[in-house]
């Protein structure tokens, strides 16, 4: 390695440096604000989940399907350091964009916080989301093969190692990010009126990005860079579309077969284009099972982050939300990717196994399918814990007490007898058809029965408070709550109504002998503040404590008053905390992470390595359009399959894995690895004799213009 090549450092060349770094800003940026979106949408905007998530799922789509659109521009007109930098640009302004729809006091003329012209806020954060996906998607094809091409003939050991540091690269941003930028939004901002700072949150990124851009210039000098040769798609299909045309007029018998279907171009594309798209071919037939793995791999954002709500984040003395699992996956690459490269493949070699790429591979995809079972593993012991809720037919009721003398609570089939403020145990289960009568009774008194439109696949609870006193209230709860969030309401058992505020929430005119709806508070000890209508006696205290909330549960807070006019509380559970702890999602984690490792760092390097010189990023692209396939697969799946159990999901997901996981090894075992700089240089060599026979020859001089 002479340093009159190319400044060099530890055998790699310089610029690298400055491709790096690029990325690492670029995907910090990206993720950031990714992280935000969701919340943005909810909060800002005021959209609903379903509207937030799909609009949230077509940008995440549309950022790995604008990758074509760039690899076209790259390798056909401006070449990959001109795209890299112009659609930079574009990315940069789209931040900017997004960060201005954020800013509340731009349309906020009365200053009371709340944005008066939304649709405005609206139209830019869409123009800002469409220059970002055009920006985020156009570059990622270029960073990559761009990164590649810094290297010379005989580097290949420096080159597949550089595609595993850009992995790290983008995995280090995106862990970053999502820890810091929740970190800025929680900040206080705003002209008139302070509110959470989505503009400070959505400006770092976009900074981010400037200095991304800024950093990958001053490189400039150092890189090299390839003239783009002219359109090379139109003649790749072009030339397809004659060979399929051209092998159809010759179908019958008497025409002689040709080796390769992309043969019968010969008539009209000479030999190096045909030899470059026969590389392409192979290669993308190759993608067509890849999909399946970023179905799986992309369902770490949605169905595990669900599946960690109903799970207990209390891991030693850390406390963790649900969705701050996901980022175990960027931690542990970030470990792993080194692991891998520097231990777990020379060993490989020292044992003298020959680990292809393609083989490195079929194991990524091998490792995904386990994590699927991990997790279905995972999800039937979560099952094995959560309560029973009524399917479509049936009712379920839990008698609470809460006057002051014994009931009896006759239902077909059994009685219950409650003291004064208790409650059944369980929710009790009824047939909607064969729930005939319900009866109430106190000692030495007559019977009141119950008649009451009970509705279908919900829970009830019974209050009762004297012999002929009685209400049914719906739950409204017929799945844990969501988030890993607990469940409180209150019951009245005063004769005039109340308001309570507790942590900001605030339950307005609980009346008598009635239930307040749910409302849902994170982890922790919560104080609430009673403020009755009619006065109580001046002593008396009116604030209380919350029992300490965990995760997942749900509770009935009954506020009585006792014989010196004063109210006391009494609490009921009606869905139980969650127990199963989080960390034994980490071997799912784990699994998957290696699959990853194994499977996309070797998918970057194999679609540059297999690419002839003028189609890297159409590759790369070919790549990263597997990976929107893969995001449009869940959604076809979710939305058709609808499973009545979630670890069948999870197992469909890991058998389907598994098949095209062996299809995968079956195609791999007759894909014949080349090296396409040798191809390309034989056809030079060829290109050379033929010019040198021509200017011998005086009979065809015309012959070199055609060449």
């Amino acid at each position: 390695m002479g340093m009159s090549r190319s400044q060099g450092c530890f055998g790699y060349p310089l610029s690298i440096f400055f491709i790096v770094v690029n990325e690492f800003c670029e995907r910090f940026s990206y993720y950031g604000m990714r992280a935000l979106l969701i919340l943005y949408f909810r909060r800002f905007i005021g959209w609903d989940d379903n509207l937030s998530t799909a609009i949230y799922h077509t940008f995440v789509a549309l950022c790995y399907l604008t990758p074509i659109l760039g690899a076209l521009i790259a390798d056909s007109w401006l070449g990959k350091f001109k795209t890299i930098v112009s659609l930079s640009i574009v990315y940069t302004i789209g931040q900017a964009v997004i960060s201005v729809s954020s800013i509340n006091d731009l349309t906020d003329f009365d200053h009371d916080g709340i944005p008066d012209n939304l649709p405005t806020h609206v139209a830019l954060s869409m123009i800002g989301l469409a220059l970002i996906a055009l920006g985020t998607g156009g570059i990622k094809p270029c960073v990559s093969a761009f990164g590649g091409d810094q290297f010379e003939e005989g580097q290949e050991k420096q080159r597949n190692r550089f595609f595993s540091i850009f992995y790290l690269a983008i995995n280090a941003g995106s862990l970053l990010s999502t820890i810091i930028t929740p970190m800025l939004r929680v900040q206080q901002c705003g002209i008139h009126s302070k509110q959470a700072c989505y503009p400070l949150a959505f400006g770092v990124p976009a900074a981010l990005m400037a200095v991304a851009l800024i950093v990958f210039v001053i490189g400039s000098g150092m890189y090299k860079k390839f003239q783009p040769q002219g359109n090379v798609m139109a003649k790749v299909v072009k030339c397809i579309g004659f060979a399929l045309k051209n092998r159809f007029k010759h179908r019958s018998k008497e025409f002689p077969k040709r080796e390769h279907w992309l043969d019968w171009a010969k008539e009209k594309y000479d030999e190096r284009l045909i030899s470059q798209i026969k590389m392409v071919t192979r290669v993308m037939f190759l993608y067509i099972p890849l999909p399946m793995f970023w179905a799986l791999f992309d369902q770490q954002g949605s169905r595990w982050t669900l599946q960690a709500t109903a799970m207990s984040g209390k891991i030693g003395l850390l406390e963790i939300q649900p969705d701050q699992m996901q980022t175990v996956n960027a931690i542990l690459i970030v470990i792993m990717v080194p692991i891998v490269d520097a231990v777990i493949y020379p060993l490989i070699a020292k044992c003298g196994f020959n680990f292809t790429s393609l083989k490195k591979m079929t194991v990524g995809m091998f490792l995904a399918s386990m994590a699927f079972v991990v997790a279905a593993i995972v999800q039937v012991e979560i099952d094995k814990t959560l309560p029973v809720f009524p399917k479509q037919n049936e009712v379920q009721i839990k008698v609470l007490n809460i006057g002051n003398d014994n009931m009896t609570v006759y239902f077909p089939g059994s009685a219950v007898t409650l003291d004064q403020m208790s409650q059944t145990n369980e929710f009790m289960t009824f047939d909607v058809d064969k729930l005939t009568s319900i009866n109430i009774s106190s000692t030495g008194l007559p019977i009141t029965p119950v008649t009451h439109k009970f509705e279908q696949g919900h829970r009830h609870t019974l209050l009762v408070w004297a012999p002929n006193n009685y209400r049914v209230v719906k739950d409204g709860l017929n799945q844990k709550p969501e988030k890993g969030e607990n469940g409180i309401r209150f019951i009245n058992s005063f004769d005039d109504s109340f308001n309570i505020t507790m942590d900001g929430k605030v339950y307005v005119n609980v009346t008598s002998h009635n239930a307040s709806e749910y409302q849902f508070f994170p982890l922790g000890v919560k104080s609430f503040t009673l403020s009755p209508t009619q006065q109580t006696p001046p002593q008396c205290k009116n604030d209380f404590q919350s029992s300490n909330l965990e995760f997942g549960s749900a509770y009935t807070y009954v506020i009585r008053r006792k014989s010196d006019g004063c109210a006391e509380l009494h609490m009921f559970e009606d869905i139980a905390p969650n127990t199963v702890n989080m960390a034994l999602q980490i071997p799912q984690y784990f699994l998957i992470t290696c699959g990853e490792v194994v499977f996309s760092v070797t998918g970057l390097e194999f679609s540059y390595s297999q690419a002839p010189s003028n189609m890297k990023s159409v590759l790369q692209a070919g790549w990263l359009l597997t990976v929107a396939v893969g995001n449009i697969i869940v959604l076809i799946v979710a939305g058709a399959g609808q499973f009545s159990e979630q670890w069948a999901e999870y197992v469909l997901f890991a058998a389907l894995l598994l098949v095209v996981c062996v299809i995968f090894a079956i195609m791999a075992r007759f894909y014949t690895y080349i090296n396409p700089a040798e191809i390309e240089a034989q056809f030079d060599d060829d290109d050379k004799k033929k010019s040198l026979e021509n200017s011998y020859s005086t009979v065809t001089p015309v012959s070199q213009t055609q060449m």
